[in-house]
């Protein structure tokens, strides 16, 4: 090689060596660079985006369950990196076994996908923590909502939300882990309307925990759909009301508007603070209200049984008279009661003989027994005409659910015809067997749901819809045809005029006097006293207003404190002023009612 092949030589050695380094150079400031940021916003995060539960507002647009803002506290175990343990537990206020056992339960969950740490921070509890979730790699927070009630009332109607089980989760694939559900009342009823839809946001996170942006842009992120908001039939100031005069009580109020079948208020007492069942604290509190000796959680107006005492009175006249063993002017004998096969089943001190509407004014024993008997002895065997009774009882709705729309309905009792057979025998029993059927004592059971219904269906003479508590689904009314269609009673019109016309001499001068409020609303009703083998007789009123277009039919029942017309006719008379005239010109009734303690002098 010569010294000018050399030269080229050299020179193209050092040209090589040149755009190595300089290729190296540039890669060391510029792709390195690039390289280090891409990988430093590599971290992606998707962060499931939770809507806001549908509220829910009484029929007059007032707001009944609202929602307020919490935060929970997420962690993505495989994150977690040179965490300093005691400055987080310091800044969650929590010590380091609750740190440890949380931790340990996120990772058998899964070290890749979020969980909760630590779920329902209040938002003003939130503001410190987000503020150093930067020094702790793997936890961010993640907006929820819970529900608040502007008013502690309603309760056992709305129900309230908890967190799913695995079972849940196991059984609807809608459902993941840290989700929430309605647990009882309207909210587990109409649980997918209010819950809405979840939606999904994928960002890149740094190295220092902090948010750097969309991923992609936000090209595939879904937007999260709040919940329907509900229209319930509940007048706020009605059920307010009613809670007030049932304090220290126990027993129920169930009030209906006839027309519609609106549920106008359900009260039931002893009752609980819907706000106890809300957030961290739900769970203690749930404890001590489930060991409460007054049983707050028991909702009486859905599933407490009674006997109808004397208001079942109506409906044996109303089947007489269909069935044309009595008309209005049939009298009966009462000399102090019914007699029978040497026994007596007493009565109260009036004259006699007596014809339908008196007997309902007076509450007349004997006048049902004779009418019980009768239906039953018109046909060719007891059972047969006990099978015809019965039935007429079905169609008021009683004997089964109503199929409300809230949890936990019962369907009360009447016996079926071979019930008494498996006592007596068949054939080996008639209507003095079971007379006390003829007066609502016995074996039959009704819960104050069903007793309100079946005002409202005298009122309506002779057919209901089936009681329901929401009236709109994000504005559109109610399609579902068990609440949409009338139920009829099959029994005539015209048979319900005698009977209210007795219901309205029950207020004018009869066992309701009393009741009556005001001389241009004329009110019908029937008091009743049901049987209580536990201790003192149950006080039973039910009563609708205005006599000839019934706007509210009321059923009150207040546990072991005696006679109907003592302590729930005045509370059903003050109910009924209070949604007609929007006052109370009897402030003395109220005072009675609201400051007695039935519930702790027994």
């Amino acid at each position: 090689m010569n010294l000018s092949e050399r030269k080229f030589v050299i020179i193209f050695i050092f040209i090589t060596v040149g755009v190595i380094f300089s290729i190296r150079l540039f890669i060391l400031q510029v792709v390195d660079d690039k390289w280090k940021q891409m990988a430093a916003r590599a971290s992606e995060r998707t962060i499931t985006e939770y809507p806001a539960r549908g509220l829910i507002y009484d029929r007059n647009g007032k707001l009944v369950v609202a929602n307020t803002a919490v935060y929970d506290l997420m962690v993505i175990p495989k994150e977690v990196k040179d965490l300093d343990t005691l400055a987080l537990c310091e800044l969650l206020e929590i010590d380091t076994a609750l740190f440890r056992s949380q931790i340990n339960e996120a990772k058998a969950y899964s070290r890749y996908k979020p969980s909760i740490f630590q779920k329902q921070i209040p938002a003003s509890d939130y503001v410190n923590i987000a503020e150093n979730l930067h020094r702790f790699n793997g936890f961010y927070g993640v907006p929820r909502t819970l529900r608040f009630y502007p008013k502690p009332v309603a309760a056992h109607s709305m129900g309230y939300v908890s967190e799913v089980t695995p079972s849940i989760i196991e059984k609807n694939s809608y459902y993941e882990r840290g989700d929430y559900i309605g647990a009882n009342g309207v909210e587990s009823i109409y649980e997918e309307a209010l819950r809405g839809q979840r939606g999904k946001r994928y960002v890149l996170v740094d190295v220092h925990n902090n948010e750097q942006g969309p991923f992609a842009g936000g090209a595939i992120d879904t937007a999260a759909q709040s919940g329907k908001n509900l229209e319930s039939s509940l007048d706020l100031d009605l059920q307010e009301y009613g809670e007030l005069l049932m304090q220290n009580k126990r027993g129920s109020i169930v009030a209906i508007e006839p027309k519609t079948g609106e549920i106008l208020t359900l009260v039931t007492n002893p009752n609980y603070d819907p706000n106890l069942l809300v957030g961290r604290v739900r769970g203690e509190n749930y404890g001590k209200l489930s060991r409460d000796t007054l049983k707050p959680l028991f909702n009486r107006a859905l599933m407490a049984r009674y006997p109808p005492g004397s208001t079942f009175k109506l409906i044996q006249g109303l089947i007489g008279l269909e069935e044309g063993v009595i008309d209005e002017h049939t009298r009966f004998s009462c000399n102090g009661g019914y007699y029978y096969s040497g026994r007596r089943l007493g009565c109260h001190a009036h004259s006699s003989p007596v014809d339908l509407k008196f007997s309902v004014q007076t509450s007349c024993n004997a006048y049902y027994c004779n009418v019980f008997k009768r239906v039953l002895d018109k046909y060719e065997n007891s059972e047969e005409g006990y099978i015809v009774w019965r039935n007429y009882l079905e169609k008021f709705g009683l004997g089964s659910r109503l199929m409300v729309d809230m949890t936990s309905e019962i369907s009360g009792f009447v016996p079926e015809s071979t019930y008494y057979d498996k006592f007596y025998g068949r054939h080996h029993w008639n209507a003095h067997t079971i007379i006390s059927l003829a007066i609502g004592q016995g074996e039959l059971g009704v819960t104050p749901i069903q007793m309100a219904n079946f005002c409202a269906t005298i009122a309506n003479r002779g057919w209901y819809y089936t009681p329901h508590i929401i009236r709109k689904i994000d504005g559109q009314g109610i399609s579902d045809s068990t609440y949409t269609e009338k139920h009829h009673t099959g029994i005539s019109p015209e048979h319900y005029e005698s009977v209210i016309d007795g219901m309205y001499r029950v207020i004018e001068s009869g066992t309701g006097r009393g009741v009556r409020f005001s001389k241009d609303i004329e009110i019908c009703g029937k008091t009743g006293t049901a049987q209580n083998p536990h201790g003192k007789d149950h006080s039973i009123f039910i009563a609708f207003a205005p006599k000839d277009d019934p706007k509210i039919a009321v059923a009150v029942y207040v546990e072991n404190v005696g006679f109907g017309s003592t302590w729930a006719a005045p509370i059903t008379s003050l109910m009924i002023e209070k949604y007609l005239t929007d006052t109370i010109t009897r402030p003395w009734v109220e005072t009675r009612m609201t400051e007695a303690d039935l519930l702790h002098n027994d």
